[in-house]
């Protein structure tokens, strides 16, 4: 593979989703069916508008308490750096980062976000998610991904975890929410 072919995200993905499964419940039987991860699309905007709403109506997902209109969303999301889950048509999820500052000393320090569409969870999906982000952010020169998860967002720490990130500090009453004092304990993962 080129390097040209590490960095378009089209070739990528088709790299990294060949063969992996995932299962759905179906009654008492779980099938596996394909997810796909692949760079996010526009016309993917309105699943991943839901699927964002669902995290923010958990109150544990993040300190927004509405979604952002595309423009700004998409302003703030490099191209390069957003994807989404799909299985049989439905995006199920959706993983992408942006620049921590415009500063030239963390041009390669990104933070993601990384979401799961209610029902989805438990699937592998938010895996799939991360380790695309994390292999596309590595292929390009990034060298740190860093995120900021409430301490209660146990799920999102522990699929950080397994992705190679680790816990830097917690920065203690950092932001409120709907009136609350809320801590947010910061991750990272360094390229190898």
């Amino acid at each position: 593979m080129t390097v040209d072919e590490w960095i378009d995200p089209n070739v990528f993905h088709r790299r990294l989703s060949m063969g992996r499964m995932a299962s759905m419940q179906i009654g008492s039987h779980t099938v596996a069916t394909e997810v796909e991860v692949r760079p996010f699309r526009d016309e993917d905007w309105p699943a991943v508008h839901a699927t964002y709403a669902q995290g923010i109506a958990t109150g544990n997902a993040t300190f927004e308490t509405e979604v952002p209109a595309f423009d700004r969303w998409s302003a703030t999301h490099p191209s390069a750096y957003r994807f989404v889950a799909e299985r049989a048509g439905e995006v199920t999820g959706w993983v992408a980062a942006s620049p921590v500052s415009e500063r030239c000393a963390y041009a390669g320090v990104l933070e993601n976000s990384v979401y799961v569409a209610t029902g989805m969870h438990g699937q592998g999906i938010g895996r799939r998610l991360l380790e695309t982000l994390i292999a596309h952010a590595d292929a390009t020169g990034i060298w740190t991904i860093q995120s900021g998860v409430f301490p209660e967002n146990v799920a999102s720490l522990e699929l950080h975890r397994r992705c190679g990130f680790r816990v830097v500090g917690t920065r203690e009453r950092i932001g409120q929410l709907n009136g609350t004092w809320r801590d947010v304990i910061l991750i990272e993962r360094r390229k190898p």
